[in-house]
């Protein structure tokens, strides 16, 4: 079987779709790829298809529901259409065996094959892994995959019900965490003037997010956008005020006294080394330093 929900949902089985075209069963196997290989409870599911109360013959209709994904596995095990009879090696591997009933719910089967949040949350931990041994080239890399995984909003084109909306929020929070990870690895690695048309879009999309905005001030910082990286910093506090009567955090307003630090002290060698002697950025795992002169990651190393 080969799972996509990075992106609309896809499901395959013997490389032929089984995603129903209908609004309920469409939900009923997003909900299901969500846990693939569990057990989930028809009470979950129940929740999932009806938030506000299950109304009478609930039961009968999830089970219709499920049948008739059953008929989609069952014309892909054959490869053909639902109308025709089952024949020959679709036996072996049946239906049935594959969205499973189980006591108290259901659980679809895989066997043992693809699914991109699999292969995203691999490629993540990898990248993570790669950050804390200091291997920026390899985390950009692992990181870089996890994030190519994403064709778009995570079951997109699904009717969510309580139940998928908390998995697509946890799915984009591990996406913001990823991208916030492989921009500070490529930030490290010397390539902010390639990231800055990116994180611009990024911080007008998430307005609120402090770490890609912390991100995008270090990268308009370091190709001497001073001015730039202010602004960005004001937008996001009135951001910020606006949506929560918060200031930002501790850590982004010395990163702000920080950029004026380095656009209030002049000459050629301190605009130099803004672009180039900057340290790789994490902002969020420790707090940037910030003196009445010239701060610290603006100064040469060794």
């Amino acid at each position: 079987m080969d799972v996509r929900i990075l992106g609309g949902l896809s499901v395959r089985e013997n490389g032929v779709s089984i995603t129903p075209t209908a609004a309920a069963p469409r939900q009923l196997l997003a909900l299901l790829t969500a846990s693939a290989d569990q057990v989930v409870p028809v009470t979950v599911l129940t929740e999932e298809l009806w938030p506000s109360g299950a109304p009478r013959g609930a039961r009968a209709e999830l089970q219709a529901h499920i049948a008739e994904l059953r008929s989609l596995i069952a014309a892909a095990l054959r490869g053909a259409d639902p109308a025709e009879p089952a024949t020959g090696w679709a036996e072996r591997r049946t239906a049935d065996a594959i969205l499973v009933s189980q006591p108290g719910g259901y659980r679809l089967d895989t066997g043992g094959g693809a699914h991109d949040v699999w292969q995203f949350e691999r490629a993540a931990g990898a990248g993570y892994r790669a950050m804390e041994a200091g291997d920026l080239a390899r985390a950009a890399l692992r990181l870089g995959e996890a994030l190519a995984l994403w064709r778009g909003e995570p079951y997109a084109g699904v009717a969510a019900g309580p139940r998928l909306r908390r998995e697509i929020e946890r799915l984009e929070t591990s996406r913001l965490s990823v991208l916030d990870q492989w921009m500070e690895a490529q930030l490290g690695l010397g390539r902010h003037a390639e990231l800055v048309s990116e994180l611009s879009g990024l911080v007008a999309r998430y307005r609120t997010n402090e770490p890609l905005h912390a991100h995008y001030m270090v990268a308009l910082l370091r190709c001497g956008q001073h001015d730039e990286a202010l602004t960005a910093y004001e937008r996001l506090r009135v951001a910020l005020k606006g949506e929560s009567g918060m200031e930002p955090s501790a850590r982004l307003r010395r990163l702000q006294r920080s950029v004026l630090a380095v656009r209030n002290t002049t000459g050629n060698e301190v605009r130099q080394l803004t672009v180039d002697r900057l340290p790789k950025p994490n902002y969020f795992r420790r707090a940037v330093r910030v003196s009445s002169q010239v701060p610290d990651f603006a100064r040469p190393r060794g």
